[in-house]
């Protein structure tokens, strides 16, 4: 280990696995279940740059995290929330200008569960008690609209308090979280009050809703690579929506000053990226980009480790080296709080004690 650092294996706790475009032709031409085959490759790429644990935000199922448990795939353990449950209108209803309906990102209908499209308590109710029947790991829901959806504004809230409450309530219930894409103001505050425990994206913050999540103990998983991978992609020629492609423009500057606004309060952080325009394996990119935007680098490595595992409740077993936990284990070559060449400085990732991947 000269020269070398030893590392708990880095945990991202927002990717989509299935997903490697949000180029809409793509996907609209993509046969069913052919992302179980993209997962297949995105979670070995995980896995070989460090990425020992993850949660899926919406596409993964039961059948690709069984797979990785059961050792068929390479990958990080993998925690899931199947889909993705917002209102009509809202960040999952594909419905399109032209009366087609465009289901990405795990916000589609699954075989034995419902719509992702939920309006009222008792709909809520019934979508969460089938993802959680289903195995979900977390319920995902989203209380503001979103930068790829069609036909909302990122700056918008979405769900009733009590749609958002019964979720909390009937999660609870199964003993599971609940994490909210929440990205404009009022949705973020209505999510924290009702209970969720993360907040995903956060891109419209203000002093009153980092409060709130100061009194109430909720995680921010800021995604600072979510829409810079968006305006990569498009500049590379994939095609998304008009729409969103200026609402991504419009977010960047909101986003950087309310993830440093989080930081200086002393928001518990932990890393997430949604690089849903990037090829999976460019994950580690974030936590430049975090402590770009202000945040300690010493902090920055717990966000991707130990703060991560305690937001997903594994922090007893993974997150930290030390005696009694399993052994997801990162080589470093040279200084581990320098993040710009990170991904390449990779020299071995071992998982539960085994060498997984080795880079030289």
């Amino acid at each position: 280990m000269a020269g070398r650092t030893l590392l708990p294996g880095f945990i991202d706790c927002h990717v989509h696995v299935t997903l490697e475009t949000i180029d809409l032709m793509t996907l609209m031409q993509q046969p069913y279940g052919y992302g179980h085959y993209i997962a297949a490759d995105n979670l070995a790429k995980l896995i070989s740059i460090g990425i020992t644990t993850a949660r899926d935000a919406g596409g993964a199922d039961p059948a690709v995290k069984q797979a990785v448990a059961d050792g068929r795939i390479p990958g990080p353990r993998l925690l899931i929330a199947i889909q993705m449950l917002s209102q009509t209108g809202g960040h999952s209803d594909g419905w399109m200008p032209s009366g087609q309906c465009m289901a990405s990102l795990g916000t589609g209908t699954v075989p034995g569960i419902g719509s992702s499209v939920v309006d009222g308590v008792e709909e809520m109710r019934r979508r969460v008690r089938e993802l959680a029947r289903a195995g979900a790991d977390q319920i995902k829901i989203a209380t503001s609209g979103g930068v790829l959806s069609p036909g909302d504004d990122p700056r918008h809230s979405k769900l009733l308090p009590e749609e958002i409450e019964v979720a909390v309530i009937e999660a609870r219930a199964a003993g599971i979280p609940v994490m909210a894409h929440a990205q404009g103001t009022q949705g973020i505050k209505n999510a924290v009050e009702a209970g969720v425990r993360s907040i995903e994206h956060g891109i419209y913050l203000d002093e009153e809703a980092v409060d709130l999540m100061l009194k109430h103990g909720t995680y921010l998983v800021p995604t600072l690579l979510a829409p810079r991978s968006v305006i990569e992609a498009t500049s590379n020629g994939v095609a998304i929506t008009d729409s969103s492609r200026q609402k991504v423009h419009e977010v960047i500057a909101h986003h950087q000053r309310s993830f440093k606004l989080a930081v200086e309060a002393g928001v518990r952080i932990a890393m997430g990226t949604d690089g849903v325009g990037f090829p999976h394996g460019r994950n580690l990119e974030e936590l430049e980009l975090m402590a770009a935007a202000g945040m300690p680098a010493a902090d920055v490595l717990k966000a991707s480790t130990s703060t991560a595992a305690r937001l997903l409740g594994l922090d007893a077993e993974v997150g930290t080296i030390e005696p009694g936990k399993q052994a997801d284990l990162v080589v470093v070559d040279g200084d581990p709080l320098q993040f710009a060449d990170l991904t390449q400085r990779i020299r071995a990732v071992y998982q539960r004690g085994v060498l997984v991947a080795s880079h030289g």
